[in-house]
């Protein structure tokens, strides 16, 4: 077996190890590129990642592969990455820690050198690593500013409340599939490897990526104007076919010929240029070491964090048999009337619907989603969970002023019909309505040994019954959120 080959088959058992003991996530992530239209792209990056190492295959042979102690610091960087990933319930993290242990397999069982060599693949890489739809909010608040502005311009009369607009000639919603966040990232996609194939100068690699994206975003508010416009002339029902024809197989290819076209006098990298200079990658090898002590090592690091977090996730506390939500002083139970709306916590131990009134005529529903242990598929902060069920008519129309340090927000149903929602997030102790900071402290509590139980609270209410001021009087008459998060988990 030649020297090469002896490198590349641990590398092989190095990949294969850390893709057996994480077989979920990187089956996660290969489901989400399959099945969301999003992160369709991805399919396509994975033989482009190919061909880029392609190219540097007969550039690189000459070159001398050790094994690298230093990558097993990149490995186990990745590994602590995965581990808050999975004791904070964030997919992204795990997903990342994944593939950036595999790029650090490729150090410890290549080098430095060669690793330089592939660097940008290496890089790219990352991009496999679904992200980006936390933007999907911003992008839909900034895309309907930007349609009622054009409209207005265009002397088409239009109101906005949130993410919906109104005209003549319908209602709209600029939904999440309209946001343009797949496009988005397709675009940034493409951008990072079509820059590194047309420039050599960093400060043209980066103008482009950077103008690509700001004419993804105003291109696809152009595309949201140019559909109000069409229903304001040819009807509603005519104009949604052209967008989805026009939007689905014309759209996305007529942006990146323009942003290619007007880039083209600025190419600054000959078509026949090398894929990688290397010239300075001779020399003597720093930091390697025997393959019967960095490969053992680079085998352990991911076993050590698998069983770190096998640990970590198996503890749980139990929930009160009954969660105690009692209707404060000024308020009594009440059957509320109006539009249903239940929000959604998918893998909840236990669930609360209760409703309350009082005599000024307000109205509020308060929600419990509570879990004796926080794992995949049962979290209190996720994407689809919470106030707004996906699968329900309920859509998110705009972010509202916090209560308490809640996340405030109001929701839209068709008719259309106004709901405000407060919500909360009860972990390892601590109250707060920021999602970063309850995945932090689910974090602390399951790595540190805190209290492992979470509770979701919602309390809602319907524009006409008093909407956010309900929801104030109420928390104000319950003495706090704390003190109803301590009724409901018998804490006090």
């Amino acid at each position: 077996m030649t020297l090469w080959q002896r490198h590349l088959a641990a590398l092989g058992l190095l990949a294969a190890v850390i893709l057996a003991l994480f077989w979920r996530d990187a089956a996660d992530m290969a489901g989400i590129w399959w099945n969301s239209s999003t992160f369709t792209h991805c399919l396509l990056m994975v033989p482009m990642i190919g061909w880029l190492v392609s190219q540097r295959v007969a550039l690189l042979r000459p070159l001398t592969p050790v094994f690298w102690w230093p990558a097993l610091v990149w490995m186990a960087g990745a590994g602590l990455t995965w581990l808050i990933g999975e004791a904070a319930g964030v997919g992204l993290f795990r997903q990342l820690g994944l593939i950036l242990m595999l790029q650090g397999a490729v150090g410890a069982a290549l080098g430095e050198k060669l690793v330089r060599g592939l660097l940008f693949p290496l890089g790219y890489a990352l991009l496999l690593v679904p992200f980006g739809e936390e933007l999907v909010p911003l992008l839909q608040t900034f895309t309907a500013h930007i349609s009622v502005v054009l409209l207005h311009l265009s002397g088409i009369a239009a109101e906005m409340q949130g993410v919906f607009i109104t005209t003549k000639a319908g209602f709209f919603e600029v939904a999440e599939e309209c946001s343009g966040v797949n496009f988005l990232i397709a675009m940034l996609a493409y951008s990072v490897f079509a820059a590194h194939l047309c420039f050599k100068s960093w400060t043209r690699r980066i103008v482009f990526v950077a103008a690509a994206l700001a004419t993804t975003i105003l291109a696809n508010a152009l595309r949201a104007y140019g559909t109000m416009v069409a229903a304001d002339i040819w009807g509603i029902e005519a104009a949604g076919g052209i967008d989805h024809i026009f939007y689905g197989w014309i759209f996305f290819g007529l942006v990146i010929l323009i942003v290619m076209l007007v880039a083209l006098r600025w190419f600054d990298r000959p078509a026949n240029d090398v894929a990688v200079d290397v010239s300075g990658l001779t020399g003597v090898p720093r930091f390697a070491g025997p393959a019967k002590a960095v490969l053992p090592a680079a085998l352990a690091v991911p076993l050590l964090f698998a069983g770190w977090g096998m640990l970590a996730g198996g503890r749980s506390a139990p929930l009160p048999e009954t969660m105690a939500v009692e209707a404060p002083p000024g308020w009594r139970d009440a059957r509320v009337d109006g539009t249903a709306w239940t929000p959604r916590f998918d893998g909840a131990d236990q669930r609360l619907l209760r409703q309350f009134a009082n005599d000024k005529g307000q109205m509020v529903t308060v929600a419990v989603g509570a879990y004796e242990r926080q794992a995949e598929g049962r979290e209190v902060v996720a994407f689809g969970q919470g106030a707004v069920d996906p699968d329900s008519k309920w859509a998110w129309s705009a972010a509202l002023p916090a209560i308490e340090d809640a996340k405030a927000e109001r929701l839209l149903h068709p008719g259309p019909v106004l709901r405000d929602a407060a919500t909360w997030y009860v972990v390892g102790g601590t109250v707060t309505g920021d999602p970063r900071r309850a995945k932090l402290a689910g974090l602390q509590a399951r790595l540190l040994g805190g209290d492992p139980r979470a509770l979701s609270l919602i309390i809602s209410s319907e524009e006409r019954h008093g909407g956010l001021d309900a929801i104030t009087d109420f928390v104000s008459a319950s003495g706090g959120v704390k003190a109803m998060a301590d009724r409901a988990l018998k804490t006090r």
